[in-house]
């Protein structure tokens, strides 16, 4: 994904802007409204504010908005300061209002909200999980369908947890029916992906991740609540589904460049009648270009490689940096008909609340 169009939004200013309509058109009116407080935080005599004025580098790719926005509402979760909750239930909604408030509680708590800036946000979300699985389930009539997977940017490995999931994709059933984690998105579009083959099976799942998340952390599980908008209360339910699968069963998540990651899973021993797939979701746009480049030609390489008892697939949830659409692509090497060639399979909600099959 180069660093063009909308991703390279680098003025405040627009960056703000474009962020604070993108929250509002997803449904996060609340987040929209404090996000739109944000430049009157950079003018004022904080600390917070002097490192958004120094902040060197590309403001929206950065998401330095959503890591402020995150502190803030920390603070609301943890209940040390209170005063944002009429403006997340939406109780508060004049915009000036909405500004003193939060230049308020920056002010009160400008040591805290600081080292917010420290990194991106880690929004793991599982309702991202359902286009991936449709798009396993579309993979799975065209190679060998039991899978070995490996996830990018992983985060606290909420999606690496995939195969303990109950979906309803369009009325195509897959997972543990028995699961807490129910994701049903809203489905859209023409038809609906291939049910799963009687031989359908996830053998094994891991995740890397620059700064991975233990959910058996409770600090560190409510950090990562923190940065889901407080207008999705169903996003919330879905982090506490995630926590107590992970209590259960800790998700395998190592702590490491996605490249190296990349690398080692593509170098270990592939087992005949087992496909090995790379996925990952909404993360792409955070990595060097050089990364993203030595990613794509390790899996061009290997899959030339690749045959038909040891099938190679590529399966991303992405932004298009041009038109900001959330697109779910595929690509597959087999050794016959699978060459690698892209296939756009669905357009989707950024969070999960729906996806759009596209014909073809």
């Amino acid at each position: 994904m180069s660093e063009t169009g909308i991703m390279a939004i680098e003025e405040f200013d627009a960056a703000v802007t474009w962020q604070a309509d993108h929250a509002f058109e997803a449904g996060a009116r609340c987040t929209a409204r404090v996000i739109r407080s944000l430049p009157k935080v950079r003018a004022g005599d904080t600390r917070l504010g002097q490192k958004m004025r120094e902040w060197e580098g590309l403001t929206l790719k950065d998401a330095m908005p959503l890591r402020v926005t995150g502190g803030l509402h920390h603070l609301a979760l943890t209940k040390r300061d209170t005063r944002l909750l009429p403006v997340y239930s939406e109780s508060v909604t004049d915009q000036a209002a909405i500004d003193e408030l939060v230049l308020s509680v920056v002010r009160e708590h400008d040591a805290l909200l600081v080292p917010w800036l420290g990194g991106p946000p880690q929004t793991n979300e599982a309702g991202r999980s359902a286009s991936i699985m449709a798009g396993l389930l579309w993979l799975a009539q065209r190679v060998t369908p039991r899978f070995e997977l490996f996830e990018l940017g992983a985060s606290a490995g909420v999606n690496t947890m995939i195969e303990r999931y109950a979906y309803d994709l369009g009325g195509i059933k897959a997972g543990p029916s028995n699961s807490p984690m129910k994701i049903a998105p809203e489905w859209r579009g023409e038809g609906a992906p291939p049910a799963a083959p009687e031989s359908f099976e996830i053998r094994s799942v891991r995740g890397c991740d620059v700064a991975p998340i233990d959910l058996s952390d409770p600090e560190a599980a409510l950090r990562l609540k923190a940065y889901v908008w407080p207008d999705a209360p169903e996003r919330m339910q879905r982090i506490d589904a995630a926590i107590a699968l992970a209590n259960e069963k800790a998700p395998d998540v190592v702590e490491m460049d996605a490249d190296d990651f990349v690398g080692m899973n593509l170098e270990r021993p592939q087992e005949s009648g087992i496909t090995r797939a790379m996925f990952h979701s909404i993360m792409w746009q955070y990595m060097p270009k050089a990364t993203q480049d030595a990613i794509t030609v390790r899996l061009q390489e290997y899959g030339e490689l690749a045959t038909p008892e040891r099938p190679l697939a590529w399966v991303s949830l992405e932004t298009n940096p041009e038109t900001f659409r959330h697109e779910l692509w595929l690509r597959y090497w087999n050794g016959k008909d699978g060459d690698g060639t892209p296939t756009l399979l669905a357009n989707a909600h950024p969070h999960g609340a729906w996806v759009e099959w596209l014909p073809g």
